[in-house]
């Protein structure tokens, strides 16, 4: 029964991912156009701060997709407040072109978080229905670009657990972030995990050795 649960949240979570607007970009003119966002998440998407999440190699995508949705008012971030407000679709999706190119910096998991974060990632929470991180984003971390699911490996551990926060936030609260798509998948998954599973499959993440 669980593996036709995690096969039926995959095809809800592709009918979703098929309905973003997908322009290609331009990776050149998106450097040009990225110069404001160098302070926080760094000149090649490698940011130092944990609060600022990792870009580089993210996923084009998944990238445009969540720069539309703060530019719209879809996912509300206040550190991104007026950054892309006045942003074309194209800038965007330059800007997406250019941060996937860049090649994600890895990390390190907390040893004492590997057991656990290691099985939710892989294996999913059964009793709870909660499906495996690896089916959308990959075993290796690496996620699927076409589909919009983006690359995790080497994420900071604080930014991907603030995350999965805000979606078990959002599941009963506008508050938190809501913008996973129509299916609530993140929402319904982070909302049947606990403090310690989402630090745990974040600190797994992080360590998980992003592609060439």
């Amino acid at each position: 029964m669980f593996t036709g649960f995690v096969r039926l949240l995959v095809f809800a979570v592709a009918l979703v991912g098929a309905k973003v607007s997908f322009a290609a970009g331009d990776a050149q003119a998106g450097q040009q156009k990225a110069a404001m966002c160098l302070g926080c998440h760094g000149v090649d998407g490698n940011s130092l701060v944990p609060n600022f999440p990792k870009l580089a190699g993210l996923g084009e995508k998944y990238l445009l997709k969540q720069m539309q949705d703060i530019r719209d008012g879809r996912r509300p971030v206040a550190l991104m407040a007026g950054q892309v407000d006045n942003m074309t679709d194209q800038d965007l999706s330059d800007i997406a072109a250019f941060y996937n190119s860049q090649a994600r910096s890895g990390s390190q998991t907390d040893p004492e978080k590997l057991a656990l974060g290691r099985k939710v990632y892989l294996a999913g929470i059964a009793e709870r229905q909660v499906p495996a991180c690896a089916a959308c984003h990959s075993p290796t971390g690496n996620g699927n670009g076409p589909a919009g699911y983006p690359a995790l490996g080497g994420q900071h551990a604080e930014y991907t657990a603030a995350q999965l926060k805000m979606f078990r936030k959002g599941y009963e609260d506008a508050a938190g972030r809501t913008n996973g798509g129509e299916a609530k998948i993140m929402r319904t998954t982070a909302f049947r995990m606990s403090d310690m599973e989402i630090d745990a499959v974040a600190s797994y993440i992080a360590g998980l050795q992003p592609s060439p």
